[in-house]
């Protein structure tokens, strides 16, 4: 499940951060939202993604939802959060046998739309996260002028920005910051 992580992230931040990386930016809905996350994604997903009706739309509520769980204050409520996406999404496991993998256990939502699918896979990761790791491994960047999350999936959680080039921001205005008289 630890795999689902980046593209978690990386739709909540499609659909939901107005800055990225210290710029600003429009988050996407619709058919560009679809479009440029299915892109992400392998096939047979990817090509239902983009075949079924109101993709966008669905795909930007389920963004919305990740985003709360992933920025709950207390731990309690991201629980409740999560285990309210597993039941709304009916997420429910079964072994697959992926070519060149053993088998090995997914978690899509029982919803006839691929988008519902999603949502119990993306959910249940969250869980198996929380379970493995502990409830502290989400976040927001914390360099200026980003509002992008991730997930922290690092040894000793020490993460707290969405991407190397967000480090470098923050270590660059750091050092420039120090360097001033």
């Amino acid at each position: 499940m630890t795999r689902q992580a980046p593209l978690i992230a990386e739709l909540v931040n499609l659909a939901t951060a107005h800055w990225r990386g210290g710029a600003s930016v429009q988050p996407l809905a619709g058919e560009d939202l679809a479009a440029t996350f299915a892109a992400q994604l392998r096939d047979p997903t990817s090509a239902a993604l983009r075949a079924a009706p109101d993709t966008g739309r669905h795909l930007t509520e389920l963004a919305a939802e990740l985003r709360q769980a992933l920025l709950a204050e207390h731990p309690a409520d991201q629980a409740a959060r999560i285990n309210a996406m597993i039941r709304r999404y009916g997420a429910q496991p079964y072994l697959v046998e992926d070519v060149g993998q053993p088998f090995h256990l997914h978690f899509h939502g029982s919803g006839g739309t691929p988008v519902e699918a999603l949502g119990g896979e993306f959910a249940t990761a969250l869980a198996l996260i929380v379970d493995g790791y502990g409830p502290d491994r989400f976040g927001q960047c914390a360099a200026h002028q980003c509002e992008a999350v991730y997930i922290d999936l690092t040894r000793n959680a020490s993460r707290r920005y969405c991407s190397a080039a967000c480090t470098a921001r923050a270590k660059t205005a750091a050092y420039r910051s120090r360097r001033q008289p």
